[in-house]
């Protein structure tokens, strides 16, 4: 049976740090306001004109390619996840494959808000478990600061930029995406969304005017759903699986907010320190989150780890990830 194996990541942040102190200075919070109820200290901000998701993937990309001694024209597939794409079209996965040199691989966006990089490396793994494909790239990249509204003091700590991207080959050892449990539920629409700027209601004066351009929650059903989604599908995925909390080598959650992840940490029982924990240092970065992990840990994983990823998005949207990691980090 052919398994669809990371085989490489790469990874990008921009160097603007806006930490809570110059936060304070823009919105009415603090950083023990923050610090308690989410658990950010900052977040990676892109500056620059023009510059896009593209340009982080751009940078993930090629650094993934040199890290795998990779050829552009080697890759036959690129598939992005993204909220914030450069444009409505063309894709941001095209523009950043462009970006980067590949010529022979088509490519597409995903959008799944937050669980976007479970749902692209679920198809991607299915392009290659077919078959067809040898090399698949899975970018996941966010500007969240393109769509936060830094008047709204409940929204703005929240989020910061990012991208990530790995590369998925055929493997008939038993490593890489074992298993994946995904589901969507439209309950979620009211709840968490960006009101204005699609086909539904088209960018005007007014929308402008009325700031629905930015993300809009409703925090209390949005953190509901999320505390008892993630922490059950990381259980079903690890019972389905077979696997104790001890056969767990890395619990991988989405950044989104250090009380949700404490949740799915209590619900699976798998002890703190084989959690990756970036969101103090980077925010949400929405679907980057997960590879962003990855991509910092990547030299603590060894050959045949057990992981468990798991994502809970605007849709709603969410899942976890059975993934048997393939190759030393070292």
């Amino acid at each position: 049976m052919i398994h669809a194996v990371i085989t490489g990541i790469g990874g990008y942040v921009p160097e603007y740090v806006l930490n809570n102190e110059e936060l304070s200075t823009m919105v009415d919070t603090t950083d023990e306001w923050i610090m308690t109820r989410i658990g950010i200290k900052e977040r990676r901000i892109l500056k620059g004109e023009g510059k896009g998701v593209s340009y982080m993937g751009e940078k993930a990309i090629k650094q993934l390619l040199e890290k795998t001694n990779t050829k552009p024209e080697e890759i036959e597939v690129v598939i992005c996840s993204t909220t914030t794409p450069d444009h409505m079209f063309p894709s941001t996965a095209s523009i950043s494959a462009e970006k980067a040199g590949i010529k022979n691989a088509f490519s597409f966006d995903i959008s799944a808000a937050c669980s976007g990089f479970l749902y692209a490396l679920e198809v991607a793994s299915n392009f290659i478990q077919s078959g067809k494909y040898k090399k698949v790239i899975v970018l996941s990249g966010e500007k969240m600061s393109s769509i936060t509204d830094y008047t709204d003091r409940t929204t703005c700590p929240l989020f910061g930029d990012g991208a990530a991207a790995v590369l998925l080959e055929p493997t008939e050892e038993n490593f890489g995406v074992i298993d994946a449990l995904l589901h969507t539920d439209g309950v979620g629409y009211p709840h968490l969304q960006m009101k204005a700027g699609g086909s539904a209601y088209p960018s005007s004066i007014e929308t402008i005017q009325n700031r629905q351009h930015f993300v809009y929650q409703e925090g209390q059903p949005v953190f509901k759903y999320a505390v008892t989604n993630m922490a059950e599908i990381s259980a079903e995925v690890m019972e389905k699986n077979g696997l104790s909390a001890n056969d767990v080598n890395w619990l991988v959650p989405h950044q989104a907010n250090l009380r949700i992840i404490d949740a799915t940490v209590k619900r699976t029982g798998v002890s703190y320190d084989k959690v990756m924990i970036n969101i103090e240092r980077f925010g949400n970065t929405s679907s980057a989150t997960i590879p962003l992990c990855l991509w910092e840990w990547e030299s603590k994983l060894k050959k045949g780890d057990n992981l468990i990823l798991t994502a809970f998005g605007a849709g709603f949207t969410w899942g976890g990830v059975y993934l048997k990691w393939g190759y030393d980090g070292k």
